[in-house]
């Protein structure tokens, strides 16, 4: 496969993973949490698909395109492990009904750092029967791996639901 089929079939996924997780959430209170806002597609998509809800931003060095910037209030600014555990002492445990995460960086060593971190990180925000979407693979006990049964090819995009 070409790396130009490679990266439509995952951004295919995730805008599977996306549609069905806005659905999903649609009518239920809580956060709505996006791990990396890059050049702001995903924060973009998002917003379109959850009209009117606030969605918390969390970027390191934040460079969207003007138009996908989220408003300052809901911009978290920093590394994700220090910025992850202030959001929660702030808005508490369990608050977030949807976490999505691209936080790919095209270094393998990176990225499962950063996924580890995350698998320690993002389970204590996440709401039971809350979402949480990632481009990598994460450790959630506790969560039930969805992605199979939403027809993401294996190792494309990964979807868990937290148990009640």
């Amino acid at each position: 496969m070409s790396r130009l089929d490679s990266v439509i079939r995952r951004l295919e996924a995730q805008r599977r993973t996306l549609d069905w997780a806005a659905a999903e959430i649609a009518g239920r209170d809580g956060l709505v949490l996006e791990l990396g806002l890059g050049n702001g597609r995903t924060y973009d998509h998002l917003r379109d698909r959850l009209p009117g809800r606030a969605i918390h931003v969390f970027e390191r060095w934040p460079a969207a395109h003007p138009d996908c910037m989220p408003p300052a209030e809901f911009l978290v600014v920093g590394d994700l492990r220090e910025t992850l555990p202030a959001f929660r002492a702030r808005h508490g445990a369990g608050s977030a009904v949807l976490a999505h995460a691209d936080i790919g960086s095209g270094d393998p060593a990176v990225d499962a750092e950063l996924a580890s971190a995350l698998s320690a990180l993002l389970p204590p925000l996440i709401a039971p029967g809350g979402i949480v979407l990632c481009d990598q693979s994460l450790d959630l006990p506790g969560f039930d791996d969805v992605a199979p049964r939403l027809g993401v090819p294996e190792k494309r995009y990964n979807a868990w639901v937290r148990r009640a």
